[in-house]
């Protein structure tokens, strides 16, 4: 699996704290080796438009969309408590 961008996704990634952005870059590099890894906490968000939600951390969550081999990302936010 490859991974790709949308330009709101590097927008949110620009925006976002240093350290989420670190922990964002180790979330992303187990997302290509294993959706199914544990601390993704990976699952469908919205079905109807193929859209899923993965764990940075417990504040922050990201999007994306699997098309064939890529996780197209779509979004970086916090996640509202």
């Amino acid at each position: 699996m490859r991974a790709d961008y949308s330009r709101q996704f590097r927008r949110a990634y620009r925006k976002a704290p240093m350290e989420i952005r670190k922990k964002l870059n180790k979330q992303l590099d187990l997302l290509i080796r294993d959706l199914r890894h544990p601390s993704l906490r990976a699952k469908k968000y919205n079905e109807p438009d193929n859209v899923w939600q993965a764990r940075v951390d417990d504040s922050w969550r990201f999007y994306f969309r699997i098309e064939g081999d890529t996780y197209y990302l779509l979004d970086i936010i916090p996640h509202p408590k």
